[in-house]
């Protein structure tokens, strides 16, 4: 099983350009502190979360990349989410990072989850996998999405990093001065993914919706603002 801290870096190196949603507690703290990036949107107290607002986002720029990053304790708060995912066939990578623990309120055990692997299969997404070492995560084919990869991770072993030091108002800001800008170059000069969404077997892009679905209106701005919600959060 691998050190958390490992498989973010891992994960984040092979991102850099993606809309990185992270989930509350630690998970985020250690994003954080491994970089930072504006391209980061960090949930701080949002449990189960992640992986809607990760949804929303990338229905509303389907053009970006969008990784979010779950615990398994969050995961598990909110598993209705996945058909609604699969549905949509986003651009959308969803890594469950599990020890087995809610370590942001003591490490108390969670849940068993069974297996999120198959649970994302059942539930339409294009791929899932579950690995248990950075060699397995660094073969992975993440091009059909959307994908879940589970990630088998140690119990914490290190303290938890300082906190995310921006406000709420001040994260969403950031996160949309980005997503104005329109550039998915990042800003510590990692390389920006090439060669736009990736497609899913038999050509379709990434993002397209399945057949018989109603289209989306065009253009961000038609959707609502995934973000908004945190407007006036203390």
């Amino acid at each position: 099983m691998l050190d958390i801290r490992d498989a973010l870096g891992a994960l984040l190196e092979r991102e850099p350009a993606a809309l990185t949603v992270s989930t509350c507690g630690y998970i985020t703290r250690d994003v954080y502190n491994i970089r930072d990036r504006a391209n980061h949107f960090y949930l701080v107290g949002s449990m189960g979360m992640a992986a809607p607002i990760g949804l929303g986002i990338a229905l509303a720029h389907p053009e970006r990349r969008v990784l979010v990053l779950d615990g398994d304790g969050s995961f598990a708060m909110n598993p209705g989410c996945l058909p609604m995912i699969a549905e949509h066939r986003p651009n959308l990578l969803h890594v469950v990072l599990d020890n087995g623990a809610h370590e942001s309120t003591g490490g108390q055990r969670t849940a068993a989850l069974g297996d999120p692997a198959a649970m994302a299969l059942a539930a339409g997404y294009a791929a899932a996998h579950t690995v248990a070492d950075l060699d397995e995560l660094a073969a992975l084919d993440l091009t059909g999405t959307p994908t879940l990869v589970r990630i088998r991770c140690k119990p914490r072993e290190h303290p938890a990093g300082k906190r995310v030091e921006q406000t709420p108002q001040e994260l969403v800001e950031r996160f949309r001065t980005h997503l104005a800008e329109g550039a998915p170059a990042v800003a510590d000069g990692a390389p920006a993914l090439a060669g736009g969404a990736p497609a899913l077997a038999g050509g379709a892009p990434a993002h397209a919706l399945p057949e018989g679905s109603a289209a989306l209106p065009e253009g961000p701005a038609a959707l609502p603002d995934p973000t908004s919600h945190l407007e006036g959060a203390v």
